[in-house]
């Protein structure tokens, strides 16, 4: 089995590449369109497989010079190049138009333009390789020679194929008009003075020689698609935002495209839309990050946070098993398709992980404060209470109170939280923590998880289930105040260690203890010093771990580095706990980082300094777009906004911040229930038209120690 901790960060992408992906399928490709791997991590993937390993256009035997590459859609990119005239002149009038289309497979369509007032005669060359890699070999630059590939020419298409893990994969390319061959497919083409010649290039993947259901064909318009219609459809649905601030503007609007392009379905549940965690090399279910991508949107879509709790729900845990870490009642850490298709039936899943369990509960309460209907939610609940049942009876190890984590064989992830590299959790001194760990933010969904179950059973009229779980999140929260907090330091140790020692390693992770709520007021001031100090904020972001630290390095995967995601939960926190100034810094830091990115934040960049360098440093092998760096702003906009429906109390609660720079705003078509409502904010003030009937506009923040359950 795979050395999942291995893979927690995706070996680096060529310079300059293209990515294009739809669902689970994406191509890595050079800013000319060709694909040489050569060990690197190009390539086209369907279900974990490299499919195209070398991909190569020549026409009249060179290389195309490249002019332009562009992707106006997440699933399509046009590459245009000038290629070589016959006679070798400078300036040819020889252009190469390409445009892909990624989807169950690839289809590329060909277009040789002359722009001469004399016909040319073309050789036109495609090479062509697959190497049937699997995806977790290629991201970690484990490329292997095990598995014999196999090259045929059958039925007019070359067929590449190798058997892994059992199963048959295999690539069928071909083009009408083609000469195929065992090295690729070859044109002779005459292109007409002031014409064009033409031609469709089709990929299909194989799996134990068969394709497919919605394979390219060269009679169907790749634009009428199922992908094709759910992203337009996402985009006619979603809020239409507008503000003053240029810059924000283009920041959410490509949140919401990124978010729209990192969907994936379950085909037995095709109305279920569950978020990936990231491109390219994450597209796939991962219990927590499609969890906080889907509860960071809930602004833009709350059906997606209902989609991904549907789907994890259906992959919860049954029985024991040490190799996959399965256990009964937990959520997967991550979901594989393999060699079948789907989500929900014939993946692979591993369990590996503390925090999705705790936060799958965390989210089913969320949902029932946002007006999702009853349908939605009470189908749930009983996956809500197996859940609780892990975290009191596998989470909890020995008792104490508190979930920890251990990996029960040598293979899986050796510390499952957010910050899952191998040097992940540390102390002040940089010395590694030893597992049993049980993680202060793990401690802090559990006791959420407690929470929203108490407001879930007020809400379905048990008041008996209300108090107990009221009672719990009373007795985690006073327990978790009394051993995690630090008073000689003045904040919360990110972790207990094997020993139960305190793990004093100053940390953001504290920043979602203050998100959750379950920090006492009298120790929050404290925390927030340290958060917003600047060894921990950098001006953009705040960094992973203090830069005062014995393990800290600014370019490290967790152990310095800035994560959008994380410093908009801390911004969340902030703003629960009254620190109405310091978010807003923290806030406007982030949006300003993003416009050094071209409007899209990255999974994560390095932790210098603000007045190092002029803009953010980029990580190397940051994902990009990345499912929780683009919820990142719009979880951000609706702090600044303080927006919480409580469709359990009958109200929604509306008391913006918003930076006076940032002019005008509003949001029209956020769903509410089944209402579509337009927020309207500038600077402290604020409305909401639309309002679904009952629902009461309180001009006030939730309150920000809201209590399980009265004022939850």
């Amino acid at each position: 089995m795979t050395a999942w901790n291995e893979d927690t960060e995706a070996g680096a992408a060529e310079s300059g590449s293209v990515t294009v992906l739809e669902g689970s399928s994406f191509c890595i490709s050079s800013g000319t369109g060709d694909i040489s791997a050569d060990g690197g991590t190009n390539g086209v993937f369907f279900q974990d497989t490299r499919i195209i390993s070398h991909w190569v256009l020549r026409v009249n035997g060179v290389l195309r010079e490249p002019l332009s590459a562009q992707r106006p859609k997440p699933f399509e990119a046009t590459f245009v190049g000038r290629a070589k005239w016959p006679d070798g002149r400078f300036d040819s009038p020889l252009v190469v138009r390409q445009v892909r289309h990624i989807g169950p497979g690839l289809q590329d369509d060909i277009t040789l333009e002359n722009y001469s007032a004399e016909p040319v005669e073309c050789d036109i060359e495609l090479l062509v390789a697959a190497d049937q890699a699997d995806l977790f070999d290629v991201k970690g630059g484990r490329i292997p020679g095990t598995h014999e590939t196999t090259r045929s020419v059958r039925d007019g298409q070359l067929v590449i194929e190798s058997v892994r893990d059992g199963q048959q994969r295999g690539t069928a390319v071909r083009a009408r008009g083609a000469d195929v061959s065992l090295d690729g497919l070859r044109f002779r083409a005459t292109v007409p003075a002031r014409g064009k010649w033409s031609t469709s290039i089709i990929v299909v993947p194989l799996i134990n020689g068969q394709g497919p259901a919605e394979a390219f064909t060269e009679t169907g318009l790749p634009h009428h698609r199922e992908g094709v219609r759910r992203h337009h459809r996402w985009e006619q649905n979603v809020p239409v935002i507008t503000v003053a601030d240029a810059n924000l503007q283009a920041v959410l609007n490509r949140s919401q495209s990124d978010l729209g392009s990192l969907r994936i379905f379950d085909p037995h549940h095709p109305e279920r839309a569950a978020v990936a965690a990231g491109a390219p090399w994450f597209m796939a279910l991962f219990g927590r990050d499609s969890i906080l991508s889907s509860y960071m949107s809930l602004m833009v879509d709350p059906q997606l946070a209902a989609g991904t709790l549907q789907t994890l729900a259906g992959l919860q845990g049954t029985k024991v098993d040490r190799d996959s870490e399965e256990e009964p009642g937990r959520i997967p850490h991550e979901v594989r398709l393999g060699v079948t298709a789907g989500l929900a039936v014939g993946g692979s899943a591993y369990y590996g992980t503390a925090d999705a369990t705790p936060l799958f509960a965390a989210l089913v309460g969320e949902l029932s404060r946002w007006g999702l209907s009853k349908d939605v939610v009470e189908p749930l609940l009983p996956h809500v209470d197996r859940a609780l049942e892990w975290i009191e009876h596998y989470g909890d190890r020995d008792g104490d109170g508190f979930v920890e984590y251990l990996r029960p064989n040598d293979h899986g992830l050796i510390n499952q939280g957010w910050k899952d590299s191998w040097d992940g959790i540390n102390f002040a001194d940089g010395t590694m923590a030893e597992a049993p760990i049980a993680l202060c933010e793990v401690q802090a969904y559990v006791y959420s998880a407690y929470v929203g179950r108490s407001l879930l059973a007020r809400w379905t009229g048990d008041h008996a289930l209300e108090q107990h779980w009221e009672g719990r999140a009373e007795e985690l929260k006073a327990a978790f105040n009394e051993k995690f907090w630090l008073p000689d330091k003045g904040y919360f140790a990110v972790a207990l260690d094997k020993d139960k020692r305190p793990v004093d390693a100053c940390t953001s992770n504290m920043g979602h203890c203050l998100w959750m709520g379950i920090v006492d007021e009298d120790k929050a001031p404290s925390v927030v010093e340290h958060l917003m100090s600047p060894q921990m904020f950098t001006g953009w972001g705040i960094r992973t771990l203090a830069s005062d630290m014995g393990a800290y390095n600014p370019v490290s995967y967790h152990n310095g580095s800035v994560w959008p995601h994380d410093s908009a939960l801390v911004a969340t926190g902030l703003m629960r706990y009254g620190f109405v100034e310091e978010a807003r810094r923290l806030a406007s830091g982030i949006i300003d980082a993003a416009e050094h990115f071209d409007g899209r934040l990255p999974e994560l960049f390095c932790g210098f300094d603000r007045g190092e360098f002029p803009g953010p440093v980029a990580y190397p092998t940051a994902c990009s777009p990345q499912a929780w760096a683009a919820a990142a702003p719009i979880q951000l906009i609706r702090a600044l906004l303080r927006f919480d429906p409580m469709f359990t109390r009958g109200v929604v609660h509306l008391a913006p911040i918003l930076p006076e720079e940032m002019g005008d705003f509003q949001a029209a078509n956020v769903l509410l229930d089944t209402s579509r409502v337009t927020i309207r904010a500038h600077g402290t003030g604020g409305s909401i038209d639309g309002l679904p009937p009952g629902l009461k506009l309180i001009a006030e923040p939730r309150p920000h120690l809201a209590y399980p359950p009265r004022d939850a």
